[in-house]
């Protein structure tokens, strides 16, 4: 489970960037809240829970949180898609292999290539660290 504070900009972020599906969405009237579950299309065995507080005005400590990974088909590709939603990389995949991006609730992403890592590639191979991850 995640808690955040824009539902809007995170499904934009787990479906639109990330690649995820919603797979089914759960409102709270009383309790004031809303559950939003997403797993990546074809594997609704991992899931993951959005919980959209109504009231809450946002969270910090995002990195206390650890992290989501997500095996991922080609990860430059995935990247150059998240770069394109406006997602920085902060920890590019230089070696073909693994690369870190932060959700709009500053929750820590890690992508992993399928298999073996894929070839060192430009512009990624010489792309510096942005920020932490």
């Amino acid at each position: 489970m995640v808690r955040v504070s824009n539902l809007d900009a995170s499904l934009r972020f787990y479906c639109d960037a990330l690649g995820l599906a919603e797979l089914r969405r759960q409102e709270n009237r009383e309790g004031r809240y809303t559950l939003v579950f997403l797993a990546v299309p074809g594997d609704e065995a991992a899931q993951v829970e959005l919980t959209f507080n109504w009231d809450e005005a946002g969270y910090a400590g995002g990195r206390n949180f650890g992290h989501l990974a997500y095996a991922v088909d080609d990860i430059y590709a995935c990247c150059a898609r998240l770069a394109q939603h406006g997602v920085t990389i902060n920890r590019p995949p230089r070696d073909g292999r693994m690369a870190f991006v932060r959700s709009p609730d500053n929750i820590s992403i890690e992508l992993l290539q399928k298999g073996p890592a894929l070839a060192p590639s430009e512009p990624w191979a010489s792309m510096p660290n942005t920020g932490e991850w």
